[in-house]
């Protein structure tokens, strides 16, 4: 107060897309409140603090806080031998430094019909970076990205933000989730720059075949768009499918690929990720694509095996009268099961019921509504296989109990 009157303060939270001159701003609102993190903290919040059981976390994608996940000593002792150099303690270049580049090409070159160079990769801050760099690339006023549903939420918030229009295509459960092509062919338009794939899927825990991603990369030639290829799970393939990079076909249509060590080597706190140019054509080059992402990054050991564990979680599963696993998972950490609500009493759809299972069973399980998926689930199998099972023992329990028909269970 000053002389009697109300002083005046000239800033406020953008609303209403204020900040970017136009009205996305509910758009980026709702895509934010959507992200796993914010459901995961409201299924938290939802927890009965009195109950004295160890809560079962099945929600996220972090092996690393269980104990039996840990990185290799290796991982660690190079961590300690750069550090102690004193060679790394200096700004590096916005890309990456070359002996960092280099490796990450060398390790993709595996495979590929032709080779990669450092000039290709550009290191990021963790993939979620990778992320955010690549569609900030993409965001021209008017442009459009084909996304999946189910998906990761995160490309969603990534692209509100930016004001990039998101149009979803089908993932096909009675068809290992591959991706619809004929939805993709009728959802681009002129606009449309790119479609992106996650493989090993997240949330699905498929692996996409050679012919299938061939097919995706045929597809986006055809349609004039780029395929962004997320493969943090690419070395957790452990099904019929074995995994093949996507940039296999970027002499088919240019592919960026986006990657990190987090899952391979259990450090995601680390956030050390990548974002890779798969183009022999140079067709990203030639539009000056490549040129768009080093402005943007200019201002901005073996791995687990969960094989034991993704055997019991799909036994289990099928254990369940209300739950449905169409296709056992052959790559990731995650399965995505259906839900049949019309099967328990007091449960109105996925979300209610990851909230009451909270708060009754203190396990949590991710909504599919929070992927794209409403009336499915998200479960997490990289956790040591004897509290897994208790987990799944709490969730039959919990559907047990809310069964219309408890006589037949």
């Amino acid at each position: 107060m000053e002389n009697g009157t109300k002083k005046v303060w000239h800033f406020q939270a953008a609303a209403n897309g204020a900040a970017n001159g136009n009205g996305n701003g509910k758009a980026r609102s709702k895509a934010a409140v959507a992200t796993i993190r914010e459901v995961r903290f409201a299924l938290m919040d939802n927890l009965n603090k009195e109950d004295q059981r160890p809560l079962i976390e099945l929600g996220h994608g972090d092996p690393s806080s269980f104990p039996c996940f840990r990185t290799d000593s290796a991982a660690e002792d190079a961590i300690v031998d750069a550090v102690r150099s004193g060679k790394f303690n200096s700004y590096g270049p916005s890309a990456g430094i070359l002996p960092a580049r280099r490796a990450i090409a060398g390790y993709l070159n595996n495979g590929l019909p032709y080779e990669l160079s450092p000039e290709d990769v550009f290191m990021t801050l963790g993939c979620a970076h990778a992320i955010e760099v690549t569609l900030t690339t993409l965001a021209r006023p008017g442009s459009n990205i084909l996304l999946p549903r189910p998906g990761y939420p995160y490309y969603d918030a990534c692209a509100a933000n930016r004001n990039l229009e998101v149009r979803h295509y089908g993932l096909l459960s009675d068809h290992g989730w591959e991706v619809d092509l004929e939805a993709v062919e009728s959802l681009t338009d002129h606009n449309t720059a790119a479609i992106v794939i996650v493989n090993p899927g997240n949330p699905c825990g498929n692996v996409y075949s050679y012919e299938h991603l061939k097919k995706i990369a045929e597809t986006a030639r055809k349609l004039g768009i780029l395929v962004i290829a997320d493969e943090v799970y690419g070395h957790l393939a452990f099904g019929s499918n074995p995994f093949v990079a996507m940039g296999v076909f970027g002499s088919i249509a240019p592919v960026i690929t986006l990657g990190s060590i987090s899952k391979r080597w259990i450090v995601p706190g680390w956030r050390l990720g990548w974002l890779v140019i798969s183009d022999p054509n140079n067709v990203l080059r030639n539009s000056g694509f490549v040129d768009l992402i080093r402005g943007s990054l200019n201002t901005s050991p073996d791995p687990p095996t969960f094989i034991q564990a993704v055997d019991l979680c799909y036994e289990r599963l099928e254990d369940i009268a209300c739950i449905t696993c169409p296709k056992k998972p052959e790559g990731s950490m995650f399965a995505m099961v259906k839900l049949e609500c019309s099967e328990l009493e007091g449960i109105k759809d996925d979300m209610d019921f990851c909230l009451k299972l909270a708060k009754e069973e203190s396990v949590i399980i991710l909504p599919g509504t929070t992927v794209g998926q409403k009336g499915w689930l998200r479960i997490t199998f990289a956790i040591e296989p004897a509290t897994l099972e208790v987990a799944l023992g709490r969730i039959k329990a919990f559907c047990e109990r809310h069964a219309k028909n408890k006589n037949k269970q």
